[in-house]
């Protein structure tokens, strides 16, 4: 049997298959090592970045970073902390339907603009005004004589003219404190002058419209309605209670609130009055998470709002063996006025768009411990857009996988060959 050559002169340099093999495979692996060093360097030139010579799943955090540079200045970097995310929270606040309106008093407390009003007039005998006047028993026993006046609306000035008295100003006033003024207009002109006023509006209603059962007129009591009595007219939700928000409008002002926390909070149901309109939208919110986590996604919240620290529960956190926990980032257009007061010696100049809003860029540095307190307190927005960054070994794992699944094969075909 012949021997081939190639196979002779193996043996008789005495090099055998084994040995070919290994040394053909460390040869592979100072290969692969070699490149990875290259990688390591490549990176650090450019801001260890490996986006920058291969691909990668979006900016890394030195080309975010540099968004925020003198030279390249789009966006406003800042980094998460405690006293921050309080000041944006306070500043986020909605008003609420207590700051905005007060508690105010049950309807038919006070005379409002609009309102209609019966009047009615009396004097003790011997009667020097009302003398031919109809004779009212008020309980005492003792006639007195008196009149009816045709009822009178409040005009927009909050005023009134009542007859032998001129003209009142009666906005805000309680019926009670009328009455007494006219008994004392009337002084001189009467015998012991008495007034009685009553709010008679027809037509004093809340209306209830959007995401309830059946939008509804309800008309206001003297027992004195307040916001979730209008609600539990209009037969309740429709959706959700913690993804609807409930909107007040009251003359020119309105407020909204998310409606369990009108629910949680007994102050903000306040009382109605005679011309609100009661909103009730479905406002489901969301935020968008991309990058090194355990889930890339649109996230819906409910209307009250989330924390950071829940929100990236809800992701299911960042994926080990990918993630960077120094560059978990939130993008937002923030309102300028709410920038401004939660940092006050900032300079937004050239970032302040047509709308007010300035692009913000708010960095999480999870490495540190005491962010995870901050995250507590940092509200999520609705449109947030939250992304964590690729560690630097992650990249290079995968480019020592793309060279390695090149240069195997071909060490296979040569082995084979062998």
């Amino acid at each position: 049997m012949k021997i081939p050559v190639n196979v002779a002169k193996t043996v008789k340099s005495g090099r055998t298959f084994a040995g070919l093999r290994k040394q053909r495979k460390a040869s592979v692996l100072r290969c692969l090592s070699t490149l990875a060093a290259m990688a390591v360097g490549a990176a650090s030139l450019q801001g260890c970045s490996s986006n920058n010579f291969m691909g990668g799943d979006g900016p890394s955090l030195g080309q975010i970073k540099a968004t925020a540079t003198a030279q390249k200045r789009t966006a406003l970097l800042v980094g998460v902390d405690g006293t921050l995310a309080k000041k944006l929270e306070r500043a986020d606040k909605p008003e609420g339907f207590i700051n905005t309106f007060g508690e105010g008093q049950a309807y038919g407390t006070v005379i409002s603009a609009g309102d209609v009003l019966q009047i009615a007039l009396f004097e003790s005998p011997p009667a020097l005004l009302f003398g031919s006047g109809a004779t009212l028993a008020l309980g005492t026993g003792s006639g007195q004589r008196g009149m009816t006046l045709p009822e009178i609306e409040v005009d927009t000035l909050g005023r009134i003219s009542v007859p032998f008295v001129g003209t009142l100003d009666v906005q805000g006033q309680s019926p009670q404190l009328v009455a007494r003024e006219i008994a004392v207009r009337l002084r001189g002109k009467a015998n012991q002058p008495q007034a009685v006023v009553t709010i008679r509006n027809a037509a004093s209603v809340v209306t209830v419209v959007g995401q309830v059962r059946a939008s509804t007129r309800m008309p206001l009591t003297f027992k004195g309605e307040r916001v979730l009595d209008a609600i539990a007219a209009a037969g309740g939700t429709s959706e959700p209670v913690d993804k609807v928000s409930l909107q007040l409008t009251r003359g020119g002002q309105s407020a909204l609130m998310p409606f369990d926390e009108v629910i949680a909070s007994p102050g903000e149901n306040i009382f109605l009055k005679a011309g609100d309109v009661l909103t009730v939208s479905y406002q489901p919110k969301s935020f968008t998470v991309l990058g090194a986590t355990g889930r890339n996604d649109e996230i819906k919240f409910e209307a009250r709002g989330i924390t950071l620290a829940q929100a990236l529960g809800r992701i299911g956190g960042l994926r080990d063996d990918q993630a960077n926990p120094g560059g978990v980032f939130i993008f937002r257009l923030e309102d300028a006025q709410t920038l401004s007061s939660a940092l006050p010696d900032t300079n937004l100049s050239g970032l302040i768009d047509a709308d007010g809003k300035v692009p913000v860029i708010y960095r999480a540095d999870l490495r540190d411990p005491i962010t995870f307190f901050s995250a507590q307190h940092f509200a999520m927005r609705d449109h947030d857009v939250v992304y964590v960054t690729n560690a630097l070994v992650s990249d290079l794992q995968k480019f020592v996988n793309i060279i390695g699944a090149a240069i195997y094969p071909v060490v296979t075909v040569q082995a084979a060959g062998l």
